[in-house]
């Protein structure tokens, strides 16, 4: 393998290639703090490419790329020093101990109303909760009456953490705490306890289901469950109905305070042999019994992250060490945009990765990480940003489309020619001006004040810097267009929970978006080719077939699941994404274009590969919020079940199909309207003409049946991460899959 020339040679304060450090030691008189805020991001020309090592290509893969900046090794940490989310944690509270690291609306249990403002909690706060929380988690199960460390292997690791703990690692964990509960604090604050006392953590949610959650609690003998308390009684039913499956659940803590009227949960749990307590009592019970940290090493596991399968199957629960959200961290760092007192918005799930590795590089920069209120939904989410009005946000591509129909409704489509005319100039010139070169924010001093911060205000945006979006496609236009109208940086990344979330992301003011960025340089990758799917790595634009990833970024596996691990990695180590990729020939940038193995052959002997097509219709279309693509194997062409932003659709209803708005009232009115066969009709041509140098003439949809959000959870056919599960999806459609094959083609007659 030939060495490539680094950038880093002329700066001394980075580490050299082969080191595992990002940042060389800083001596006594130079704080990694400074370095951090100081020299990351990285600059925007040393991170936007990816390179690839000459003599790393074998037969039927390509060459390994990594970032420009560090091509001859990979990164694992800042330094020696800040190498797990305890050290990195530690080094904000003596950094920042006064600035605040939390940011929520307090909750009046009696009167369900949140507070107008936001409160805060200060590093130095959250770490003094955090000694007294740990602490008085040990103490409380240490003297737990209904353990049984003859019978449980968890409950005897309770006894033992203390003299064991530094010994844990991916093959031996220590207990394990549950978290169930939407955002909050409490929810990070749990997170922050159990990776400063070496215990490992994982998460329960809501749509996981009962018997996937019964089957995490199984397979992890998890002896405590810290809940919100509207999870409690359930938590509780759950050991009553299965007492042996579930004996070693005993102890629940409520992050919701518990009073006189709650003695109703307190009967119930003691019935069921568990000790229930509420979070403020378990910090004043630490607060007596003080106890040491017990700070981890970086083989030791983080978390446990569930991701449910695709095919219906139990979940699997992927490992994640220190070391793997250390390197996140560094990941994020290098390739995010950050800055001092900036504060985020917590409000994807924090029990999946994406937000989870988000929340700890925030806290790890001196960072303020904002929550939504209690019990709140999408639809308070607008309330919150206001009131916070956070400098940083991730994102995912169904928000985004929902805040660029409302902007284009109160601007390109406002019921007044002025405004009409007015925002159309004023955004058209932010779009040329974007579009010069990567960088480019298109700045406009009258512009921005006197018409895009109405936008960026309207939203509570005021502050927003960027904003990250993944785990779906998304168009280019809407990316274009937000960065127009808002004024701010966009990242499209691409990520998996094995990575600890994202490995690859674009610059926020990228000219012409549409692809995932560069490789950090805590990872590399390479393209293994698909000659059956008609990817090659010879290809003209760039080697396209399966992404294989390796590095400390990635898992070392799942747990409790050889099997699965096995089929996951090859033998050097390289992990197997599912996902075909293509690198650009040019640049080295990613781009993410369909799935291994989602593919089948129609009558005519075609192939088909149901996820591209998916993501052509979805990134070209901004009406589109979801879609799932059917072939037969005895039919000539395909057919797709489809989500539609719904005030795109009335909007297209009433200037393209001349429907009366005052038809369109409820959403059956608009759903009844939309599945008629002249109008269904109207509407595919409209999706086809978006995508039509884009696939083949078989390639293309031929019927749809409309609904504004017919992938949903609670139907199974997608995962909690919204994956789409094909064999159920097939299965719960079938109707509507019958009926549009009876209908025929919409789109016979055209010419494709």
């Amino acid at each position: 393998m030939t060495k490539l020339p680094s950038l880093p040679q002329q700066n001394p304060i980075f580490d050299d290639d082969e080191s595992p450090y990002l940042f060389k030691d800083p001596g006594p008189n130079v704080s990694i703090v400074d370095l951090i805020h100081d020299y990351t991001p990285l600059r925007r020309e040393n991170i936007k490419n990816s390179v690839a090592i000459p003599g790393t290509q074998e037969p039927g893969y390509s060459s390994v790329y990594r970032s420009t900046l560090f091509p001859n090794g990979l990164k694992h940490a800042f330094t020696s020093e800040l190498d797990t989310v305890h050290s990195l944690f530690k080094n904000s509270v003596t950094n920042f101990g006064d600035d605040p690291g939390f940011g929520y609306r307090k909750y009046d249990y009696k009167t369900k109303t949140s507070a107008p403002e936001y409160s805060l909690i200060t590093y130095n706060e959250i770490n003094e909760m955090k000694l007294n929380y740990g602490a008085g988690l040990f103490f409380l199960l240490l003297s737990n009456p209904f353990k049984d460390s003859a019978k449980y292997e968890s409950h005897a690791k309770i006894d033992s953490h203390v003299q064991n703990y530094k010994n844990y690692n991916a093959e031996d964990t220590s207990f394990i705490v549950t978290v169930f509960a939407s955002n909050r604090w409490e929810w990070t604050l749990t997170d922050l306890t159990c990776s400063s006392f070496s215990v490992t953590s994982t998460s329960l949610y809501d749509t996981l289901g009962v018997e996937s959650s019964k089957y995490i609690l199984q397979l992890t003998e998890s002896p405590v469950i810290v809940a919100s308390k509207g999870h409690i009684k359930n938590l509780i039913d759950a050991k009553k109905d299965d007492p042996e499956a579930l004996g070693h659940i005993i102890s629940i803590i409520s992050m919701d305070p518990l009073d006189k009227e709650d003695q109703y949960l307190f009967d119930a749990a003691e019935s069921a042999r568990i000790k229930l307590f509420d979070l403020n009592q378990v910090l004043q019970i630490g607060k007596l019994f003080p106890m040491q940290e017990l700070p981890p090493t970086t083989d030791q596991v983080f978390a446990i992250s569930f991701t449910s399968g695709t095919t219906g199957n139990n979940p699997k629960g992927v490992i994640l060490t220190h070391k793997t959200a250390a390197a996140a961290t560094v990941f994020n760092l290098t390739l995010v945009g950050h800055g001092r007192k900036w504060k985020s918005f917590s409000f994807l799930p924090l029990a999946h990765i994406y937000e989870r590795a988000v929340s700890t590089f925030v806290l790890c920069y001196g960072g303020c990480v904002g929550y939504p209120r209690l019990n709140g939904s999408p639809l308070t989410l607008i309330e919150d940003l206001k009131i916070w009005k956070p400098h940083f946000m991730s994102n995912v591509p169904r928000i985004l489309t929902k805040i660029e129909a409302a902007i284009k409704n109160a601007t390109f489509e406002s019921n007044s020619a002025v405004t009409r005319q007015l925002f159309s100039k004023v955004i058209n010139y932010k779009l040329a001006s974007q579009e010069e070169y990567d960088g480019a924010e298109g700045k406009h001093l009258i512009y921005d004040k006197f018409f895009i911060s109405k936008l960026r205000s309207s939203i509570g945006f005021d502050n927003m810097q960027m904003t990250t979006t993944g785990s779906a496609p998304i168009s280019a236009s809407t990316i274009q267009f937000l960065k127009a109208s808002l004024g701010i940086g966009i990242s499209q990344g691409y990520g998996l929970t094995e990575s600890f979330g994202g490995i690859a992301f674009s610059i926020p003011h990228e000219s012409s978006p549409g692809g995932c960025g560069s490789c950090s340089v805590t990872c590399e990758m390479r393209i293994r080719e698909l000659p059956e799917m008609g990817y090659h790595i010879n290809d003209a634009d760039g080697p396209r077939g399966e992404l294989l990833l390796r590095g400390p970024q990635v898992t070392p596996g799942y747990y409790k699941n050889q099997e699965a691990t096995d089929s996951a990695f090859d033998k050097d180590g390289w992990f197997y994404t599912g996902d075909v990729a293509r690198i650009s020939k040019t640049d080295g940038k990613l781009f993410i274009i369909d799935r291994v193995k989602n593919f089948f052959k129609l009558a005519q002997g075609e192939y088909i590969t149901p996820e591209k097509v998916e993501n052509h219709y979805l990134s070209n279309n901004p009406i589109l919020t979801q879609c799932y693509t059917h072939g037969d194997p005895l039919k000539s062409y395909l057919v797709g079940v489809i989500g539609l932003e719904r005030e795109l659709c009335v909007q297209f209803l009433v200037e393209k199909c001349k429907v009366d708005i005052n038809d369109l009232q409820t959403t059956e009115q608009i759903l009844e309207y939309c599945n008629k066969f002249e109008i269904k009709k109207q509407i595919l041509q409209y999706l086809n003409t978006n995508i039509s140098d884009k696939l083949r003439g078989f390639e293309k949809l031929h019927n749809i049946y409309i609904e504004f959000e017919p992938l949903r959870i609670e139907r199974n056919v997608v995962t909690p991460s919204l994956k789409l599960r094909r064999p159920i999806a097939k299965k719960f459609f079938s109707n509507q899959i019958d009926a549009m094959y009876s209908e025929g083609s919409l789109i016979r007659k055209e010419r494709l």
